[in-house]
């Protein structure tokens, strides 16, 4: 029982890192719509988390984007052989970003950014199949960074600044698939994180081969996520000394990993913009996750996970269709860090099909709205969660597997605000 609580607390902190894998890549509307590149892309303030760098040669003084997604997520689950099933209900989530930034002189622009890269909800329903592994989680993370923008000459610019992260995760299981108190009530733990903060930095680059050809490069650094006396919180326990769960606290830290993304993007015809971004996620510093419980009757922990890093491939198409109406497509296609053996139902993730589109509307000279969607299909998985012994012995639970089918549909608006 004591192996079974704390593996599933590993669980929960996998979620706090990037909800299993999973990324949130709703980072601007304008970009979004072009398969969320905007590497090598000057639009708009946006820039200030795709490529600091790029803000100097925004042409006006200040420049604000901001706008928020809502995410319509549905995650079935299925196998056959045992005859069971289950579907998520989750409540919609709302990622959001707010960019500003601000002309110094011609070669210094600053700028600040808050962003929720990594966000989710899920919820199966009570008592499922998987409910030794997960029942709920919501996790929330805001980043803050402060930003500069030099240009070097015409052609060459850098950018970046430092990163604040502060989040927080609810998470609730059962603590194994048939522990009841007398009154038949599943026993089940609650771990709850707040204020849990890190830095990191960014580093980018813009160069400007001609007038209609730009490549950039942006570098995100790891960021160690310290999570100091977090609560865990024990229901419907029976009364034995086999069981001795009393509500305790824990220490856990965990990397975020280096992202690296650059990008291409090319004027055609005046009216058309075509862009390309490639970004690499380097989950392989992903190898393990380390527990320390406050009470000694939970014995600390050290897990492996086994990530591999993965990549996103992105393609983004605008037109300029009139002085009011700018169209936009795009489609990206993003891979799995999560290897075989390690698939947690917390939030079910395989490989990506990422479809996009948007229009910007521009209601005066200064001011726009901006429209975007996302529907994201993912691959049909067969999967299970069985740790490899050899690499996790402290694992003695049954092996979870099944059949998982994943989509997201998620609808955005945002606004450009320029003077």
């Amino acid at each position: 029982m004591k192996k079974l609580l704390f593996l599933g607390l590993f669980g929960l902190m996998v979620a706090v890192t990037y909800a299993g894998g999973y990324r949130v890549s709703l980072q601007g509307q304008r970009s979004l719509a072009m398969g969320h590149t905007g590497v090598a892309v000057v639009n708009n303030a946006e820039l200030a988390f795709f490529n600091p760098a790029g803000l100097v040669y925004l042409e006006n003084k200040i420049n604000v984007a901001a706008g928020a997604s809502a995410v319509f997520s549905n995650v079935k689950y299925q196998n056959s052989e045992f005859g069971l099933s289950s579907e998520t209900d989750s409540p919609v989530g709302t990622p959001f970003y707010v960019y500003g930034s601000y002309r110094v002189n011609d070669w210094l622009s600053l700028g600040l950014a808050a962003y929720t890269p990594y966000g989710s909800s899920v919820e199966w329903p009570t008592d499922w199949a998987g409910s030794h592994l997960v029942n709920n989680i919501d996790l929330q993370a805001i980043y803050i960074q402060a930003l500069a923008s030099v240009k070097i000459s015409d052609k060459i610019s850098v950018g970046g600044g430092p990163i604040y992260v502060n989040g927080s995760v609810n998470f609730n299981r059962n603590l194994n698939r048939t522990l009841t108190d007398i009154d038949g009530n599943r026993s089940n733990v609650t771990v709850d994180a707040s204020g849990v903060s890190a830095f990191g930095w960014s580093a980018s680059a813009m160069y400007n081969a001609t007038e209609d050809l730009r490549f950039g490069v942006n570098y995100r650094s790891e960021i160690i996520v310290e999570a100091e006396d977090g609560d865990a919180t024990f229901e419907n326990i029976p009364n034995s000394p086999l069981t001795p769960f009393q509500d305790t606290n824990f220490d856990a830290s965990l990397p975020m990993p280096a992202e690296l993304s650059v990008g291409v993007s090319y004027k055609l015809l005046d009216k058309w913009l075509l862009a390309f971004d490639y970004n690499m996620t380097y989950w392989d510093a992903y190898k393990s996750l380390d527990l320390d419980f406050a009470n000694p009757q939970i014995p600390d922990s050290k897990n492996p996970r086994n990530y591999k890093n993965s990549s996103t491939y992105r393609f983004g198409m605008q037109y300029l269709a009139n002085e009011t109406i700018t169209l936009r497509v795009g489609y990206y296609f993003d891979e799995s860090p999560v290897q075989s053996g390690y698939f947690a139902p917390e939030t079910p993730r395989n490989d990506a099909h990422g479809f996009t589109g948007g229009l910007s509307v521009n209601i005066n000279d200064r001011f726009s709205i901006d429209a975007a969607f996302l529907y994201n299909r993912y691959e049909e998985v067969d999967e299970s969660y069985a740790p490899n012994p050899g690499d996790f012995p402290n694992y003695e639970g049954a092996p979870f597997k099944g059949t998982y089918k994943t989509s997201a549909f998620i609808p955005g608006l945002g606004v450009t605000y320029k003077l």
